[in-house]
Protein backbone atom coordinates (compact mmCIF):
# COMPACT_ATOMS: atom_id res chain seq x y z
CA UNK A 1 0.00 0.00 0.00
CA UNK A 2 1.39 3.39 -0.96
CA UNK A 3 -0.22 6.80 -0.66
CA UNK A 4 1.61 10.04 -1.22
CA UNK A 5 1.15 12.60 1.51
CA UNK A 6 -0.70 15.87 1.20
CA UNK A 7 -0.47 18.99 3.37
CA UNK A 8 -3.09 17.33 5.62
CA UNK A 9 -2.32 13.62 5.36
CA UNK A 10 0.86 11.59 5.83
CA UNK A 11 2.69 9.55 3.25
CA UNK A 12 1.89 5.88 3.81
CA UNK A 13 4.16 3.03 2.78
CA UNK A 14 3.07 -0.40 3.98
CA UNK A 15 4.98 -3.28 2.38
CA UNK A 16 3.63 -6.76 3.09
CA UNK A 17 6.65 -8.41 1.43
CA UNK A 18 9.20 -6.85 3.80
CA UNK A 19 7.16 -5.98 6.90
CA UNK A 20 8.25 -2.35 6.51
CA UNK A 21 5.55 0.15 7.45
CA UNK A 22 5.94 3.92 7.36
CA UNK A 23 3.83 6.97 8.19
CA UNK A 24 5.56 10.28 7.44
CA UNK A 25 4.34 13.87 7.42
CA UNK A 26 1.32 15.58 8.96
CA UNK A 27 -1.92 13.94 10.01
CA UNK A 28 -4.74 16.45 10.14
CA UNK A 29 -7.24 14.96 7.67
CA UNK A 30 -10.78 16.27 7.39
CA UNK A 31 -12.02 12.86 8.52
CA UNK A 32 -9.43 10.76 10.33
CA UNK A 33 -11.60 7.65 10.41
CA UNK A 34 -12.02 7.71 6.62
CA UNK A 35 -8.29 8.24 6.13
CA UNK A 36 -7.12 5.53 8.56
CA UNK A 37 -9.73 2.84 7.76
CA UNK A 38 -7.86 1.52 4.69
CA UNK A 39 -4.70 1.35 6.82
CA UNK A 40 -6.36 -0.65 9.59
CA UNK A 41 -8.02 -2.87 6.98
CA UNK A 42 -4.61 -3.44 5.38
CA UNK A 43 -3.13 -4.40 8.76
CA UNK A 44 -6.02 -6.80 9.40
CA UNK A 45 -5.26 -8.51 6.08
CA UNK A 46 -1.50 -8.43 6.70
CA UNK A 47 -2.02 -10.14 10.08
CA UNK A 48 -3.23 -13.27 8.27
CA UNK A 49 0.25 -13.91 6.83
CA UNK A 50 2.68 -11.46 8.43
CA UNK A 51 6.42 -11.32 8.03
CA UNK A 52 8.38 -12.68 11.02
CA UNK A 53 9.44 -9.09 11.79
CA UNK A 54 7.35 -5.96 11.30
CA UNK A 55 8.77 -2.47 11.82
CA UNK A 56 6.65 0.68 11.80
CA UNK A 57 8.50 3.94 11.20
CA UNK A 58 6.48 6.84 12.58
CA UNK A 59 7.82 10.19 11.45
CA UNK A 60 4.96 12.60 11.96
CA UNK A 61 5.52 16.33 12.24
CA UNK A 62 2.12 16.81 13.82
CA UNK A 63 -1.15 14.96 14.32
CA UNK A 64 -4.50 16.14 15.62
CA UNK A 65 -6.63 14.59 18.35
CA UNK A 66 -8.83 12.56 16.00
CA UNK A 67 -5.72 11.15 14.30
CA UNK A 68 -4.28 10.15 17.68
CA UNK A 69 -7.15 7.71 18.27
CA UNK A 70 -6.73 6.22 14.80
CA UNK A 71 -2.97 5.88 15.34
CA UNK A 72 -3.72 4.06 18.59
CA UNK A 73 -5.93 1.67 16.59
CA UNK A 74 -2.96 0.94 14.29
CA UNK A 75 -0.78 0.25 17.32
CA UNK A 76 -3.41 -2.07 18.81
CA UNK A 77 -3.40 -4.14 15.63
CA UNK A 78 0.38 -4.35 15.78
CA UNK A 79 0.14 -5.30 19.45
CA UNK A 80 -2.15 -8.20 18.47
CA UNK A 81 0.38 -9.24 15.85
CA UNK A 82 3.08 -9.29 18.53
CA UNK A 83 0.83 -11.29 20.87
CA UNK A 84 0.67 -13.96 18.13
CA UNK A 85 4.45 -14.40 18.44
CA UNK A 86 5.67 -12.05 15.74
CA UNK A 87 8.46 -9.55 16.27
CA UNK A 88 7.07 -6.00 16.11
CA UNK A 89 8.87 -2.73 16.70
CA UNK A 90 7.97 0.95 16.42
CA UNK A 91 10.64 3.46 15.50
CA UNK A 92 9.31 6.83 16.66
CA UNK A 93 11.15 9.62 14.84
CA UNK A 94 10.91 13.21 16.01
CA UNK A 95 12.89 16.42 15.71
CA UNK A 96 15.36 16.87 18.60
CA UNK A 97 13.63 20.07 19.76
CA UNK A 98 10.07 18.69 19.45
CA UNK A 99 9.19 17.71 23.01
CA UNK A 100 5.50 17.34 22.15
CA UNK A 101 6.19 14.55 19.65
CA UNK A 102 8.61 12.88 22.06
CA UNK A 103 5.91 12.95 24.76
CA UNK A 104 3.32 11.59 22.33
CA UNK A 105 5.60 8.66 21.54
CA UNK A 106 6.21 8.05 25.23
CA UNK A 107 2.46 8.13 25.89
CA UNK A 108 1.82 5.50 23.22
CA UNK A 109 4.72 3.43 24.53
CA UNK A 110 3.13 3.44 28.00
CA UNK A 111 -0.20 2.20 26.61
CA UNK A 112 0.88 -0.38 24.03
CA UNK A 113 2.91 -3.53 24.62
CA UNK A 114 5.27 -3.03 21.67
CA UNK A 115 8.94 -2.05 21.87
CA UNK A 116 9.43 1.60 20.88
CA UNK A 117 12.71 3.18 19.90
CA UNK A 118 12.78 6.95 20.11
Amino acid sequence: MHQEGTPKTPTVRFDAETGYLELRGRSIPENSIDFYKPLTDWLDEYARTPRPRTVLHMQLEYFNTSSSKCILDLFKRLESLRAMGNEVEVLWHYEPDDEDMLEAGEDYQAIINIPFKM
